[in-house]
């Protein structure tokens, strides 16, 4: 298939998902809000075959679900196929020219509602070639304020499990669904989910971690494309597309829930094992 015809053919996949995502208004945003479409915006998830479970709206899967790991459990809720990794491939770049390519493309973005009232994008940070990335849903107050993820108090606990795990958070990357806080810390629309995750999707294939962990439900739901909740699907590594996804609790809610800190510790303690046997 010519990139002509495949971006026809992605394009018309991101028309279709947005309908069934129950965006009406397919439309371009006039005035400061235009923008010529890059690739990555013709390339979304599609839905899954028929007959599985069909993601919440705004979730969706991030890659093609590759055969599980014999010591891997297999997903108990589908994902969707996506062609994403084929449209954004960085085959020939490094990773940290891939982030910069990607934080430009993205710019002072003004694509979505999330725009009007967040401070500034925040993009991601840590280590271009890191092994393990920590994936939450959007920005809260502190991180709109000072354009760095995970900053406020659940930053600090989070940076206290990845010290826990041995490692530095300069040793790894964070990130979220969206890249613009959302009003009063609300889940993000499911047309903001649509419109900003192409660039989080172009994020983990410039890095391609070992580890992929998934902080909350928003994030588990958008990266798995499943409608289960994160107190189902924490614990489990997923095998997709080559990437151990590991589901635990958001930081936030071990600030609610302190009990639950032995759970997220053991879920921790899975991840550090994987990347120890990978690097042996």
């Amino acid at each position: 298939m010519s990139r002509d015809a495949a971006l026809r053919e992605a394009l018309r996949a991101r028309l279709e998902w947005l309908r069934i995502l129950g965006v009406s208004d397919l439309s371009r945003p006039k005035g400061p809000m235009a923008r010529t479409a890059a690739a990555h915006d013709m390339v979304p998830p599609v839905p899954a075959a028929e007959g599985a479970e069909r993601p919440a709206p705004g979730q969706h899967g991030l890659f093609v679900p590759a055969e599980p790991d014999a010591d891997v459990p297999a997903p108990r809720a589908a994902s969707a196929a996506s062609p994403l990794l084929a449209a954004v491939a960085t085959d020939g770049i490094d990773a940290a020219t891939a982030l910069r390519a990607i934080r430009d493309d993205l710019g002072d973005c003004r694509r979505c509602r999330l725009c009007e009232r967040r401070t500034q994008v925040v993009f991601g940070v840590g280590d271009p070639g890191a092994r393990l990335m920590f994936i939450g849903e959007g920005p809260g107050a502190d991180e709109d304020a000072q354009g760095e993820p995970f900053v406020g108090r659940a930053g600090q606990l989070l940076t206290k499990m990845i010290e826990a795990m041995g490692l530095t958070r300069s040793q790894v990357y964070i990130a979220n669904v969206v890249k613009c806080r959302p009003p009063e810390n609300r889940t993000p629309l499911p047309d903001e989910v649509a419109t900003c995750s192409p660039f989080l999707f172009r994020q983990i294939a410039a890095i391609g971690p070992r580890v992929i962990v998934c902080l909350g439900t928003p994030s588990a739901q958008a990266i798995l494309g499943t409608r289960e909740t994160i107190t189902r699907l924490r614990g489990t590594f997923r095998d997709i597309g080559g990437y151990r996804v590991m589901p635990t609790f958001h930081p936030a809610y071990l600030l609610r829930n302190p009990s639950a800190k032995r759970e997220v510790w053991e879920d921790m303690k899975k991840v550090r094992d994987i990347l120890q046997a990978a690097h042996a």
